[in-house]
């Protein structure tokens, strides 16, 4: 593909817009790094309710704000709000709609019962953040994504933007943690992802699509792996090994050091 100048982030979750964990500390730290090493970033994450936005100073962009997207036959408008890491000299941008981020919890309600729409939620995601990099005008040479919510933006990018030119060349790379593996999505889950010439064929989940399946259809349109978690289940180790991609293993010591992000930029310069 050539050099990679410019890397797309689509994060679950980022410190200290949440609390400090592996996913949300790379979230924070790996943009940083890559920016460092003379490559643009741009990185999203979803507005959770738990975000606070005068503390953190979260402002609307309007010029990128007034679009909707239509989720199970409901229009909801998409609302772009961005804030500054100064330390880091880097915008987050976050992808916000009343209805499906305007909650407290993150992913599980009071009881640690997982949310009903939470498969809206990411297919809202998903699509949120390629509209808005649409409006950007910003040609991604790697998409990384890292995190449940995002895993439905290979399918969206590889089946319903391939046409467009802002996404022709670009890559997408996926980062697999030992998250949300065993919940269970709606029934009519596969029926809410068709979008664009999406087909049924397209997708192939069960009638029960658990977070695993949901990891594997975005293994299936991804062009690489990181592996996040050396806790990953042998169904997932298998998809990825089957899968023929390149992987980047997992190292605990390197991401505790901070010196993975060497590794993830010289994985992104493979493609």
């Amino acid at each position: 593909m050539g050099e990679v100048k410019r890397v797309l982030f689509v994060n679950s979750e980022i410190f200290p817009y949440l609390p400090e964990s592996e996913i949300a500390n790379i979230g924070r730290y790996l943009p940083q790094g890559i920016q460092e090493r003379k490559k643009e970033i741009r990185s999203f994450m979803p507005r959770y309710g738990c975000v606070n936005e005068r503390k953190n100073q979260l402002h609307e962009v309007i010029r990128l704000s007034g679009m909707n997207i239509i989720v199970n036959d409901v229009d909801r408008p998409l609302v772009i709000k961005v804030a500054s890491i100064s330390a880091a000299r880097m915008q987050v941008y976050f992808i916000d709609n009343e209805d499906y981020f305007h909650r407290k919890q993150v992913y599980t309600d009071g009881d640690g019962k997982f949310f009903q729409d939470n498969d809206e939620r990411a297919i809202f995601f998903a699509r949120g953040v390629l509209e808005t990099v649409k409006k950007l005008r910003w040609t991604p040479d790697i998409i990384h994504c890292q995190g449940w919510i995002s895993h439905l933006l290979p399918l969206y990018l590889k089946k319903a933007y391939k046409d467009d030119p802002i996404f022709s060349n670009s890559k997408i790379v996926l980062s697999l943690y030992d998250e949300i593996m065993d919940e269970k999505l709606p029934a009519d889950f596969k029926d809410k992802l068709l979008f664009g010439n999406i087909e049924p064929t397209d997708v192939e989940l069960d009638e029960n699509v658990t977070g695993t399946q949901l990891a594997q259809l975005a293994i299936r349109y991804s062009d690489g792996v990181i592996l996040g978690s050396d806790k990953l289940p042998e169904s997932i180790a298998k998809s990825v090994s089957e899968s023929g991609l390149p992987v980047l293993p997992y190292d605990a010591a390197k991401v505790a050091d901070g010196s993975y992000i060497e590794d993830y930029n010289s994985f992104y310069d493979q493609f």
